[in-house]
C-alpha cells in the first residue's frame, strides 16, 4: 500500500537512473536510499516525495547522497533552447543565464549561441 503511494519517486529514482538503490517497506514506513548524480536530481526525488506524501511525511525515511556536488546539475542542450530558457528552469529566473555561461566559457564563447548536444555545467549558486 505504502509502495504504491509513493511510486513516482520510485519511478523517476529508476529514469534518473539512481545507483545503489534500495527499497524497503518496514512497519508501514517505506524506507529508500541510493546516489542521485546531482543535487538538482536529489531535490527533483525530494519535490516527488513531498508531492505525494505532503511536507513532512512521516511514512517515508530517504537517505538520498549526491554522487558529484561540485556543480547543481549537467544539461544537454535540445534544440530551440537558450541559456535564458536553460536558467529559469533550474533556478527559476531567466537573468541567471549569465551564470551558466561563466561555468561554461571554456566551450561558450557567446551567451547567443548555443548548439544542441552541447554538454552544460549548471553551478551551484
Amino acid at each position: 500500500m505504502i509502495k504504491s503511494k509513493y511510486q513516482s519517486v520510485l519511478d523517476l529514482g529508476e529514469k534518473l537512473n539512481i545507483q545503489n538503490g534500495d527499497v524497503k517497506e518496514e512497519n508501514g514506513v517505506l524506507k529508500i536510499k541510493g546516489t542521485a548524480k546531482t543535487p538538482y536530481e536529489k531535490n527533483l526525488l525530494w519535490d516527488t516525495i513531498k508531492a505525494a506524501g505532503g511536507q513532512n511525511p512521516t511514512d517515508i525515511v530517504a537517505d538520498i547522497k549526491i554522487a558529484d556536488s561540485s556543480v547543481y546539475h549537467r544539461h544537454t542542450v535540445k534544440s530551440g533552447e537558450t541559456l535564458g530558457k536553460i536558467a529559469k528552469h533550474y533556478y527559476g529566473d531567466a537573468s541567471k543565464y549569465q551564470k551558466i555561461f561563466a561555468a561554461n566559457s571554456d566551450i561558450l564563447k557567446n551567451p547567443d549561441l548555443i548548439h544542441p548536444n552541447q554538454e552544460l555545467i549548471i553551478p551551484n549558486l
